[in-house]
């Protein structure tokens, strides 16, 4: 089961009242890798950052790559484009990464 059909398992339960507020939450988070753990702080949180990564079905232009990293990072989503704008004309690497983000990358 993918973590989409997870999700909307989940949001289900939460209609139809067999999950709290609370609980759905405490499982929505578990789902998406940022619940508990307890290990130490640092490097463990960022896989689980890498994990909610989605491209913005809101904020695009081309394909929401920009969209998707602006709403897991907190920084305007102008801002990432500068920033690949001027990757791909420094050295055109951005357009490689933006291309592999664009096909791995899933959907909201």
């Amino acid at each position: 089961m993918t973590i989409t059909d997870e999700l909307e398992r989940l949001q289900r339960l939460y209609t139809s009242g067999a999950l709290s507020q609370a609980e759905y939450e405490a499982a929505k988070a578990r789902v998406l890798g940022g619940a508990g753990g307890g290990s130490s702080g640092g490097d463990s949180s960022l896989p689980a950052a890498i994990q909610r990564l989605r491209l913005s079905n809101n904020d695009k232009w081309i394909a929401g790559v920009c969209g998707g990293i602006a709403a897991l990072t907190g920084v305007e989503a102008w801002i990432w484009r500068l920033v690949f704008v001027l990757g791909l004309l420094a050295n055109g690497v951005t357009a490689l990464l933006y291309l592999v983000l664009w096909i791995f990358v899933p959907r909201e």
